[in-house]
C-alpha cells in the first residue's frame, strides 16, 4: 500500500495520477474517511484528471452522480452517507454501475457492507491541514 502526503491541491492533482497509473486497470475505488477529511476533493480531482469538464461535487442527495469524459465515457460518483441499509443500494442499481466498466468512485463504502467488489480499490484519507492518503 502506497502513503503520500497532501498539503495542496498540487498534491492532489500528483496523487490522482499517481492513482491512476497504479492501477491503470482498475476501474471501481472506494474512498474511506471521516466527514471533511477530503474524499469528495480527491475526487473531483480524479475527474478532471480523467477529463471531466463538468461541475463535481458530492451526491449526498442524490446518492449518484454521472460524469462524462470528453470522449462521451461515463464516471459514476456515489455517497452512501444517507442511507439506512445496503438493500437500498441495490433499489438504484448499484450493481449495473460497478460491473459497467465505467469507474465508479465510491464515498462511504463502509456503508454498502459486502456489495463492494473484492477487487475495489480501497483508499483511505486521514488528517486534517495535511491528509495522509494511502491505497
Amino acid at each position: 500500500m502506497k502513503e503520500r502526503k497532501a498539503a495542496s491541491e498540487a498534491d492532489l492533482e500528483d496523487i490522482a495520477n499517481d492513482i491512476l497509473r497504479t492501477y491503470p486497470e482498475s476501474r471501481v475505488f472506494a474512498f474511506y474517511g471521516s466527514m471533511g477529511a477530503g474524499k469528495t476533493t480527491l475526487i473531483k480531482v480524479l475527474c478532471h484528471e480523467l477529463g471531466v469538464k463538468d461541475i463535481v461535487q458530492s451526491p449526498t442527495f442524490a446518492i449518484i452522480n454521472e460524469y462524462l469524459t470528453p470522449v462521451g465515457e461515463s464516471i459514476y460518483h456515489f455517497d452512501f452517507y444517507r442511507i439506512k441499509k445496503a438493500e437500498e443500494a441495490m433499489d438504484i442499481g448499484y450493481e449495473d454501475y460497478i460491473y459497467s466498466g465505467s469507474y465508479c468512485f465510491i464515498e462511504w463504502p463502509e456503508l454498502i457492507g459486502g456489495l463492494l467488489p473484492p477487487d475495489a480499490i480501497k483508499v483511505y484519507i486521514e488528517g486534517d491541514d495535511v491528509r495522509t492518503i494511502r491505497f
